[in-house]
């Protein structure tokens, strides 16, 4: 059987062992994910504790918290000696809620994605997003998860993605969908006199106000409770991110919602969207490809698109001189349009 590794020259030949580790490599995610749903590595940073102590701290059943740890041990994310098990210190950094390079968050949101991609072949069969099955954290808990998981991947490349948004001066950026603030905060460091109004739903809000008074930028920034989808956007900006939206919604939302924004822009203003590009053959790049499945089981019409869906659609909503200024394999490639 012969598997086509994206590119028409590149053929990679499939053997029996290499399919059926494929079709088992959900394992270690999902062991990864319902330890960081629990809280688990946070528990153990402290101190080492023994199954039956951890068990009782994170109330949990013995024997389900007993095999879920030592398959943690088995994958080297704790270590076990005496009966105790131990988080190692060099991912203490990464797997816990303070961490100086936590990526937690993000595999806590990866639980709920596993939960969706579960339920894939359903999906296909009848063209409905996955059925909402709500984890141990609860929809609070998950809704955090996401907004962190946001931050996670963003924040180590925010500062040098936005370079591409050339010339890199505006008087104000209108961040829609802001999330906690992490590309306001990198626009704003980059220009030291510009303002920014962040747009996002209400129960964000409070995490972006946090974010901000700890970056000491809250002075710079107006926040905005509100619903892209149903409402108008802020006006007066000469910038408007958007940053990882266009993926959860269909072209014709995402004609709307430009539409709104060639509205609150000023003349001459300009819209920046951060997103994951395809290929014109959608097959490329893998990332991409994936991501498209994951929006398939997760929205009611969102995708991945190419650079010339985009232009079509910037242009239809009035937007003129639309290029790409950054390409990217994942999720930072950068379309520009200006308002005339």
């Amino acid at each position: 059987m012969v598997a086509w590794n994206m590119k028409p020259h590149l053929q990679q030949l499939w053997t029996a062992e290499e399919l059926l580790a494929l079709g088992r490599s959900y394992q270690g995610a999902a062991v990864l994910a319902a330890a960081a749903d629990l809280d688990l590595f946070g528990a153990l940073a402290p101190a080492p504790l023994s199954a039956p102590a951890l068990a009782r701290k994170l109330q949990c059943d013995l024997r389900a918290m007993t095999i879920l740890l030592d398959a943690l041990v088995a994958l080297r994310l704790l270590e076990k000696s005496g009966g105790h098990y131990a988080l190692p210190r060099d991912l203490e950094p990464l797997l816990t809620p303070n961490g100086a390079q936590s990526i937690l968050a993000m595999a806590q949101h990866q639980g709920r994605c596993l939960r969706n991609w579960a339920q894939l072949a359903r999906v296909v069969k009848t063209g409905q997003p996955a059925e909402h099955l709500p984890g141990v954290r609860g929809e609070a808990g998950e809704q955090e998860a996401f907004i962190g998981a946001m931050h996670n991947v963003s924040a180590p490349n925010a500062d040098e993605v936005i370079r591409a948004v050339r010339p890199l001066l505006f008087a104000r950026l209108l961040d829609i969908g802001g999330a906690s603030g992490t590309w306001t905060i990198a626009f704003l460091r980059a220009c030291p006199t510009a303002q920014a109004t962040l747009f996002d739903l209400p129960h964000v809000i409070p995490m972006a106000r946090q974010r901000l008074v700890a970056a000491g930028l809250a002075q710079r920034v107006q926040l905005v409770a509100g619903d892209f989808s149903a409402e108008a956007l802020p006006p007066g900006a000469d910038l408007a991110w958007v940053s990882a939206i266009v993926h959860q919604n269909s072209r014709e939302q995402n004609r709307a919602l430009f539409g709104k924004v060639h509205a609150a822009l000023v003349p001459g203003g300009r819209i920046a969207i951060r997103d994951i590009l395809m290929e014109d053959d959608r097959t490329q790049p893998v990332a991409g490809a994936l991501f498209a499945v994951n929006m398939l089981a997760a929205t009611a019409g969102g995708g991945t698109f190419t650079f010339a869906e985009l232009r079509e659609d910037l242009a239809a909503a009035g937007f003129a001189e639309v290029t790409l200024a950054r390409q990217d394999e994942a999720m930072n490639a950068i379309v520009v349009g200006q308002k005339p």
